[in-house]
């Protein structure tokens, strides 16, 4: 049976240009922050590997790396310059649970963040305000472009977990970016903390600038570089629009018609009658990969704390999975899912 994996939100596979970079960067041993001959060489490669970074994601500030999204979440929410920390209620676990204590914003039932709330919430403080640009259980984006001027006309600072978005769709007006590199075909265990300006944060000494500890992962900021460089102009061929119509005409529920601004690049869907956990494991025995929620709560099976955000109602997120597409998604691949969807309905 050849398996079709559609489960992109939780990881994608890794690019061939991304792993050709790794196996070159294996061989530059050396550690980039040693002043001899060899230390000095993995630096230079390093310091190319951030320039291509930035250039692919069209940024123009500072990127420090990190070990992946978690870390350069915790160095956003733990050192930047800010009085106080809000966060919106949809937010990733990595980002509720660094800061537990952080005023969390309510969301619309759209998914979008409140803004009248927003906006009085950041005139008490000059504060550091999480907000996802693309939701990873539902691909809603905020919209950051309105957001951040709210945000920076009271002197906070904006960071925006860019993890589902970035390498994807062109990055939000923001302070602060988090990107992981295994969600757009990079390898596991780097991402990038992308800083407007390091003044923003209080160092930590150490690496990358004093900004980081341990040492740089020459070989996956190579494999980071290349799978930003092999993008190009479209991330993926595939489009859930006759998938949508399918569930649709079967009577589910396809979430994205209830949000703000749906990507197109996940898609949370219920169907009638089958609990989402019945649903993964039906999926995965006819040989697709589709997950419940989040791959980091996913093993709980608890009602998703996003969507009980939205006001979802407990029944219909029961039976709610994920899809999300990758680089190497193909519409050939949803035309298969969605067949087999209808076939599980009937």
């Amino acid at each position: 049976m050849t398996r079709i994996y559609l489960d992109h939100a939780a990881t994608s596979p890794l690019r061939p240009e991304a792993r050709a970079a790794m196996e070159e960067g294996f061989a530059i041993w050396a550690n980039p922050s040693s002043p001899h001959a060899e230390g000095r060489k993995a630096r230079a490669v390093l310091e190319d590997a951030r320039a291509r970074c930035k250039a692919a994601l069209g940024w123009d500030g500072e990127l420090i790396f990190t070990s992946g999204a978690s870390e350069a979440a915790a160095l956003a929410l733990l050192h930047a310059k800010a009085e106080a920390r809000l966060v919106s209620a949809v937010e990733h676990d990595c980002i509720l649970g660094t800061v537990p204590d952080a005023e969390r914003l309510p969301v619309r039932s759209n998914g979008a963040v409140d803004m009248e709330m927003l906006a009085e919430a950041v005139q008490r403080e000059r504060p550091l305000v999480a907000i996802q640009h693309v939701n990873s259980e539902t691909g809603n984006a905020q919209d950051l472009s309105a957001i951040a001027p709210l945000v920076s006309e009271e002197g906070g600072l904006l960071l925006a977990d860019c993890a589902q978005s970035a390498g994807k769709m062109p990055l939000p007006l923001c302070d602060m970016a988090i990107v992981s590199a295994h969600k757009f075909g990079g390898p596991i265990g780097i991402g990038a903390l992308l800083v407007r300006d390091y003044a923003m944060l209080e160092p930590v000494g150490g690496h990358e600038r004093g900004y980081r500890r341990g040492t740089e992962n020459l070989p996956g900021a190579l494999g980071m570089a290349a799978a930003l460089g092999a993008i190009g102009e479209s991330y993926t061929s595939a489009s859930f629009d006759a998938l949508a119509k399918v569930v649709r005409d079967a009577g589910g529920t396809w979430l994205a018609d209830r949000l703000a601004h749906p990507t197109g690049l996940i898609a949370a869907v219920a169907m009638p009658d089958m609990s989402a956990t019945a649903q993964v494991l039906r999926f995965d025995m006819q040989g697709f990969a589709v997950s419940q929620g989040s791959a980091c709560s996913s093993g709980t099976m608890k009602t998703s704390h996003v969507l009980g955000a939205m006001g979802l109602d407990d029944e219909t997120a029961r039976r709610t999975i994920r899809i999300s597409l990758g680089w190497n998604t193909t519409p050939d691949d949803l035309a298969a899912f969605a067949e087999t969807w209808e076939g599980l309905i009937s």
